[in-house]
């Protein structure tokens, strides 16, 4: 069963809603749905990020912030290429026959 619900937004609230309901394809019912369910939804206890939170120690303070910086630091270079190493030879294309 669908009831309607009427809520009255000032410029900016209505606004803001129109452009994150337009950036996602959604009329403004559906973007209120959503936001709805979102917000009402139970918390589930067995949240697996939330689990995850702080499982491992000795993090930095500043991680979440400096992403990009640590996960940058964690890559390991290729090896370098060996002098007198050969490339690979290449087989001949065949050529298509010309049309005339």
């Amino acid at each position: 069963m669908s009831r309607a619900l009427q809520v009255y937004l000032d410029d900016p609230e209505f606004e803001t809603l129109r452009a994150w309901a337009d950036a996602r394809g959604w009329s403004l019912s559906q973007a209120v749905r959503v936001a709805l369910k979102a917000l009402t939804r139970p918390p589930t206890p067995e949240d697996p990020l939330l689990a995850a939170s702080g499982m491992i120690e000795g993090l930095p303070a500043d991680l979440s912030e400096r992403f990009d910086e640590y996960l940058g630091l964690t890559f390991v270079a290729e090896p370098p290429a060996q002098y007198g190493a050969r490339p690979p030879k290449r087989r001949p294309r065949a050529r298509k026959p010309v049309r005339r």
